[in-house]
């Protein structure tokens, strides 16, 4: 990442995800190189609204603020122009039906932690016991979004897994 993600990284991100790694749950935090390419995503997409859903110590959002333009608009309602979703994983199809009717079409939705640290390759018998739930969670949400006609997708193996969505009807 020295010669990837973190000459480029913000000081104030720098900062973030330093102060981020002393926290125990400091595996939750977003991955840089994920946040690296949400940045450039936002920089194509240039919404003027958008919406994140979940926050843990804010990496993810810093990075929408400072790669939106100066007359974006965060808004709690309506058609908005991208998405961004990495809470709690059992609901993340309620996040997507809802996501439907807020993200316009041709808006942009990213959903992260979608490979849950590769475990979703991999045989039942070959996951640890604290990530099998996990596994099933993310495998059941993929198969979702695979069968979706709504969106088109990509999932890229970024961090813990990160799937991108146009919506497209």
């Amino acid at each position: 990442m020295e010669t990837t993600v973190y000459p480029r990284e913000p000081q104030v991100l720098k900062e973030l995800r330093d102060a981020t790694a002393k926290d125990p749950r400091s595996p939750m935090a977003a991955d840089p190189h994920a946040s690296q390419l949400m940045s450039m995503l936002l920089r194509m997409v240039n919404p003027k609204r958008t919406i994140e859903i979940g926050v843990y110590t804010g990496y993810s959002l810093l990075t929408t603020a400072l790669s939106t333009p100066p007359d974006a608009k965060q808004k709690e309602e309506g058609s908005f122009d991208f998405a961004f979703v990495d809470a709690d994983k059992q609901n993340y199809g309620n996040y997507h039906e809802r996501l439907m009717k807020l993200v316009k079409i041709g808006g942009v939705i990213v959903y992260d932690n979608t490979l849950w640290g590769g475990t979703v390759a991999k045989p039942d018998g070959e996951v640890p016991g604290c990530k099998r739930e996990g596994k099933v969670l993310a495998a059941e949400f993929n198969r979702r979004i695979a069968a979706d006609n709504r969106v088109e997708i990509c999932l890229l193996p970024l961090g813990d897994g990160i799937t991108i969505c146009r919506r497209i009807s």
